[in-house]
């Protein structure tokens, strides 16, 4: 099969075939037919988060695609059925994960991988869904939108009325805003770079739109806030400066969740003294979805027209031209770039 290996870090992808090796317990072959690139892809090829010890390997952890063969003690799925791929653990076996072949040499892999056009994946990582539901919506489930909106469900426990700014409105960040429009919360800030990925925010129930590293942005959020801070105050960019400006404009009673990556040598300094009043900082892993739960739930409210999906692919590629999505990401500027394995 066709894949995308990761072979040094700041280097392209390489496409090339690897052998698919048997299947062990609790192991499923899945073809892809569709996968998403997010943050966690591009730290992994950055290097960001510092030296990769598993290259070379292969990528992706949210895709779409239909269940071929299932390994000893499979149960949750079965050949035909329609899967997201998803990096959360849910219900099933934790299996081994696998090593392909790549001319004689080992390829590894975690437990869910969809830069290729097949997949061993473990169970645990598969939840099947309605053959109804387009395979390249359905990948956008494996993370960009359980993450979101379990930042707001989750995370935040946000309730109608109250207040958050969001800090980067690309995948993850546009659920995060979707998230809090379906709760009602007000006002809902959104901050990013691109003009953009901020009118996407208004598409998806952003109140106030604030291009960052504007004079003033601080401020003028602070005012909107009614001066006491936000209730909740997410970060997706990873960018050290915005996670202080996010701890910064957090309400005393108020949350604040890193949700973005930071580089393996960035610190932040907070000022510790909020926090005997009731502020609270958090790292969010994954919004704490529940895969078994949540995705059958989300795909409930897409199909009552009130959860965006579709809306959130900005861009499309096929698997061959995936290094060109690497650099669309790098750009800042695509919400969720879609690869189609065929």
């Amino acid at each position: 099969m066709k894949a995308a290996i990761l072979v040094e870090q700041n280097g392209p992808l390489v496409i090339d075939d690897v052998e698919i090796p048997p299947l062990a317990p609790g192991q499923s072959l899945v073809r892809i037919e569709y996968s998403g690139i997010c943050g966690k892809q591009m730290e992994e090829i950055s290097g960001r988060r510092g030296k990769d010890p598993h290259l070379p390997h292969l990528l992706g952890h949210e895709g779409g695609g239909v269940v071929e063969e299932i390994g000893p003690g499979v149960r949750k799925v079965k050949p035909g059925d329609h899967v997201v791929l998803h990096w959360m653990k849910g219900s099933g076996i934790d299996s081994a994960t696998p090593k392909f072949k790549r001319d004689g040499s080992t390829v590894n892999a975690g437990w869910v991988t969809t830069f290729s056009e097949r997949s061993v994946v473990s169970e645990n990582r598969l939840t099947p869904i309605p053959a109804s539901i387009p395979l390249d919506v359905a990948s956008l489930l494996g993370c960009a939108v359980t993450t979101g909106l379990g930042i707001v469900f989750n995370n935040a426990s946000l309730k109608p009325g109250q207040s958050i700014a969001v800090f980067g409105t690309g995948g993850v960040g546009l659920n995060v805003v979707q998230g809090a429009a379906l709760v009602n919360a007000f006002p809902i800030a959104a901050v990013d770079l691109h003009e953009c990925k901020l009118e996407k925010a208004r598409e998806f129930g952003a109140t106030h739109l604030f291009q960052a590293g504007r004079p003033g942005l601080e401020d003028s959020l602070m005012e909107l806030s009614g001066g006491r801070g936000f209730d909740a105050a997410v970060d997706v960019t990873g960018n050290n400066k915005i996670r202080q400006l996010a701890y910064d404009l957090t309400a005393n009673s108020g949350r604040t969740i890193l949700a973005g990556v930071p580089h393996c040598q960035d610190q932040i300094t907070i000022d510790s003294f909020p926090l005997h009043f009731g502020r609270t900082i958090i790292g969010s892993h994954g919004g704490d979805t529940a895969p078994d739960r949540d995705i059958p739930r989300y795909i409930k409210l897409h199909e009552l027209g009130k959860l965006k999906l579709d809306e959130l692919i900005t861009h499309r590629f096929r698997l061959e031209e995936i290094n060109e999505a690497v650099e669309q990401m790098k750009s800042g500027k695509a919400c969720r770039c879609i690869i189609a394995m065929r």
